[in-house]
């Protein structure tokens, strides 16, 4: 598929690595000569350098023979221009724009036929609804949810001590007394998509699935407190603190914010009222100490510099906050970061570039297309939800006789309101919804790639 991306910042960036990976034409359009040089070195991919909004740069990128354009600029107003030149020069090319200013995104969804938009995308309003359900749920580092089935995969970490060290797979349901499966290992930085005979150390990072219910019950018998939030400590007064604080209101949870700049701190307390906005510095621990943060039920990290978001977060640990976020900007996962006490982490850049993915394959495959897409195990597998229909192989066959690729796994089947983790004498059936877990460089476009015949 040939696909324009105008923007070359971190998520324009990001998608032109993914989808060239995924073995598209990208070609790039941005501003920078610089960058533009830098990315054709690193990836196999065209660069136009100019104003993406322009109908002569676009012309000149080709955007007639395209079939998607993804406007992902620094400018809300260049994206939705650029996608509206797009569509006016082919007109059957699919738009997406990045819209990030809250005074916009309600007007971009409202007029997406007007500006000719696909899909309008919010990365600080999607990192908010996921930070905002870690604390509305919380007990896990993260969760994930999928559209069609009562499931979830989960990410916990196996500390020192936790009635999980030195058990084996096989026998996990006696020790968790739930029915769940471990789908995915991370040990020292290493990803394994583990058998019956595996054995938990600690230390690792364990992605688990089940339904929600199963999923907590599992918490309660590993010793894992699930504390309902109702309070909680913000740093940084960017468009994501904005979004979360709204959403937290919406729950019910009170929000204090600490910003450092005078003119955002008077815009959010015009904004949102029932939160209580703090002029000051988060790298001033004196600051952290007067407003006593081993007070709140939670902490988030949400300023514009990782380190100091880490410093903030590892300092809420050390001041016995029950519940932390980190958002890390850059999104690079290590042992490092894996080794610190800085409880859950957000990516806004991963979670809009999975969502524009997710979108990508379904124009590859309006049939039989992926329902939901998440990437876990930093990136090295995902789990990937597709409904069964009239044209999925090995229908009513048992999956002990299906032949299943390499690196697969099936660990779901939704039928109805029922939901079973499968074992070799399950089937699927017409209007079934099925979750798979594969490694990150097998790409699954339809649910009959995952069979071996």
């Amino acid at each position: 598929m040939k696909i324009l991306i105008a923007g070359a910042g971190k998520v324009g960036r990001a998608l032109t690595e993914e989808l060239a990976d995924e073995g598209h034409d990208i070609t790039l359009i941005d501003m920078n000569g610089r960058v533009l040089e830098d990315a054709m070195e690193k990836y196999d991919v065209i660069t136009i350098q100019g104003n993406s909004a322009s109908k002569k740069v676009l012309e000149e990128a080709d955007v007639g023979a395209m079939d998607l354009f993804i406007a992902a600029t620094n400018a809300d107003e260049v994206n939705l221009l650029a996608c509206l030149t797009a569509h006016t020069v082919n007109p059957d090319i699919h738009t997406i724009a990045r819209i990030r200013n809250p005074e916009y995104v309600e007007q971009a969804y409202q007029m997406r036929n007007v500006f000719s938009l696909s899909l309008v995308i919010n990365p600080e309003r999607q990192a908010a609804l996921e930070i905002a359900r870690l604390l509305k749920y919380p007990g896990f580092l993260k969760r994930e949810s999928f559209a069609k089935v009562r499931v979830e995969i989960v990410e916990l970490k196996v500390m020192h001590g936790s009635r999980l060290v030195d058990v084996q797979l096989s026998k996990l349901e006696n020790t968790v007394r739930a029915k769940v499966l471990v789908c995915a290992v991370l040990r020292n930085g290493k990803p394994y998509m583990p058998d019956g005979s595996f054995v938990l150390k600690e230390g690792d990072r364990i992605f688990v699935t089940g339904q929600p219910e199963e999923l907590h019950s599992m918490l309660t018998h590993i010793g894992i407190i699930n504390l309902p939030v109702s309070n909680v400590f913000i740093t940084g007064g960017g468009r994501i603190t904005y979004y979360l604080a709204e959403e937290l209101d919406k729950a019910a949870i009170h929000s204090t914010i600490l910003e450092i700049d005078q003119a955002k701190c008077e815009s959010l307390s015009a904004s949102l009222p029932r939160a209580t906005i703090i002029q000051g510095d988060a790298s001033d621990h004196g600051v952290l100490e007067s407003e006593d943060i081993s007070e709140y039920d939670a902490m988030v990290s949400l300023t514009g510099l990782d380190e100091l978001n880490i410093v903030t977060s590892m300092y809420a640990h050390l001041s016995n906050v029950h519940q932390i976020v980190t958002k890390l900007g850059r999104g690079e996962s290590s042992e490092l970061i894996d080794s610190l006490p800085i409880g859950s982490t957000i990516c806004p850049k991963e979670l809009c570039m999975m969502y524009i993915v997710r979108y990508v394959r379904a124009m590859q495959s309006k049939e039989g297309a992926a329902l939901t897409i998440h990437r876990i195990a930093d990136g090295n597998a995902e789990a990937i939800e597709f409904l069964v229909d009239k044209d999925t192989r090995h229908i009513g066959e048992k999956f002990k006789n299906i032949r299943i690729k390499k690196n697969i796994l099936i660990c779901s089947v939704g039928r109805g309101m029922h939901t079973e983790i499968p074992n070799g004498d399950s089937s699927f059936k017409v209007g079934d919804t099925v979750i798979i877990i594969t490694s990150h460089d097998m790409v699954v476009h339809q649910l009959n790639d995952i069979f071996e015949d």
